[in-house]
């Protein structure tokens, strides 16, 4: 699979740094379901994120900033796909997901295979409307 030219230099030169072909197959499905449901093209964050749309947050402490409504990142041993509403919404879709582990707002799978696309999609989808809603 071939990194499509309608990506940012950025966001190209991220893909090519992947040399893994299942990997960078994997992250270039993963873009397209991402641009599908946020209707956002792909912006690097922090040198290794691939984020589409952003929103702004602000804490109670008076802290506050622009974060990622989703995206991933291919990380050494996984593909950390980023669930910003965090999990509590889609505990019952995820122990149907397959394979995977979780952190706080990251879901953690070695392979794309390794999960059900179509709940991936519904949790993706469901966690964009919850930020958008609560943003």
């Amino acid at each position: 699979m071939n990194v499509p030219s309608t990506y940012s230099d950025e966001v190209k030169a991220y893909f090519n740094t992947i040399k893994d072909e299942q990997r960078l197959n994997d992250c270039l499905e993963l873009t397209s379901l991402m641009i599908e449901i946020t209707g956002e093209q792909p912006k690097i964050w922090q040198k290794s994120i691939v984020g589409f749309g952003s929103y702004h947050y602000k804490y109670e402490s008076g802290r506050e900033g622009d974060w990622i409504l989703t995206g991933f990142s291919s990380r050494k041993l996984t593909l950390s796909i980023y669930i910003i509403s965090g999990f509590e919404p889609h505990l019952e879709l995820l122990e149907k997901m397959g394979k995977h582990k979780t952190g706080t707002s990251c879901l953690y799978a070695k392979q794309l295979s390794d999960l059900d696309q179509d709940i991936l999609k519904e949790i993706i989808t469901s966690s964009v409307q919850i930020v958008r809603q609560s943003h």
